[in-house]
């Protein structure tokens, strides 16, 4: 095609192109892609438009990175991950299902964390927050091996969205679907493994005065006495009846995780210290304790009942906001509203 500079038609020619370049770009994010991980696992990866992305393998159903804008990391996943089946992976967002940690007669947090998911082809409706939402959906079915463990049918159908925001939800949902009309319960839980900048500089805000079960004290219940929860040592507790809304404040990072949830009552706070992280938890760095927060939320306490047929549904919804101090705190009005 012959084009006429000096009549201006070749600028906008070129700028035709470029819109037309831009939109075709646009059109492909957000995106989702199958691609394969570590040791050949296959995983899924979602990206969203300002190249925030999150990425889930199928072994475990297990969101393993979320990172932002930059491209900095907001998971924690140990250096010493093992990704080998049937070990379950070290960091990310663990599914603990149908059993939060050893609370039953199943494997300690269950079996849903170290199962081959597939991917879910027709999934009933489940619209996502947004229309640029990238997003995934999984579903997990019981194997003979665990119907020997636990005796149930059930169908675990887990949707990982990725929004134009750059906030992360899994939303998770459990269908009874046993046929001889018997009913099941079962606890569960997101073990979300939050990167942090300096544990002993983080506080979780939100879980003040409600009562806790404390697993380094047999489980005994106490009262959270603090104004936020701060980390000098090991913390291993469940934090019950919680508000659908925790912020943890990272001082050194100026950033605000906040975690919002739906259908799970309590939340789990969790950091190894440094005894266990060396004796005790070998997929783990020495040193990996500072830098990583458990904030789980889960329903523990009161366990979920389904009949044949029902179903339950949770939902976790991550974002990370700036944070600003006020007086050496974080202005809790701006991290919880």
């Amino acid at each position: 095609m012959k084009i006429r500079s000096e009549s201006g038609v070749e600028t906008r020619i070129v700028v035709l192109l470029l819109v037309s370049v831009l939109s075709m770009a646009t059109e492909r994010c957000p995106s989702f892609e199958i691609a394969k991980g570590i040791n050949g696992l296959d995983k899924i990866v979602l990206r969203e438009c300002r190249s925030r992305s999150a990425e889930v393998y199928l072994y475990g159903g297990h969101v393993t990175s979320w990172k932002n804008e930059n491209g900095e990391e907001l998971l924690y996943l140990s250096s010493k991950a093992i990704f080998k089946p049937p070990k379950p992976i070290r960091g990310g967002i663990p599914l603990c299902f149908p059993q939060f940690s050893n609370y039953g007669p199943v494997e300690s947090h269950g079996f849903a964390r170290n199962r081959i998911w597939e991917l879910d082809a027709n999934p009933p409706p489940l619209p996502s927050n947004s229309s640029s939402d990238a997003f995934v959906d999984l579903i997990l079915r019981p194997t003979e091996d665990d119907l020997k463990m636990w005796p149930n049918n059930f169908e675990f159908r887990m949707r990982v969205a990725l929004g134009s925001e750059g906030e992360l939800t899994l939303t998770s949902r459990v269908r009874n679907t046993n046929s001889d009309g018997k009913p099941f319960s079962f606890t569960f839980a997101y073990h979300t493994y939050f990167s942090v900048s300096d544990i002993s500089e983080v506080r979780v805000e939100g879980l003040e005065t409600l009562d806790y079960l404390d697993k380094l004290r047999n489980r005994e219940r106490f009262t959270e006495q603090g104004d936020a929860i701060t980390f000098e040592s090991e913390i291993d507790r469940i934090y019950l009846s919680t508000p659908t809304k925790i912020a943890i404040l990272d001082h050194d990072k100026k950033r605000t995780f906040v975690v919002r949830k739906e259908g799970l009552a309590d939340a789990v706070v969790w950091n190894p210290w440094d005894k266990k992280s060396k004796k005790k938890i070998s997929d783990m760095g020495d040193e990996d304790y500072k830098h990583m927060l458990c904030v789980e939320a889960a329903a523990i306490e009161r366990p979920i009942s389904l009949k044949p047929g029902e179903e339950w549904k949770g939902r976790l919804e991550l974002s990370a906001v700036p944070s600003s101090y006020s007086s050496g705190q974080l202005d809790p009005k701006k991290v919880l509203q």
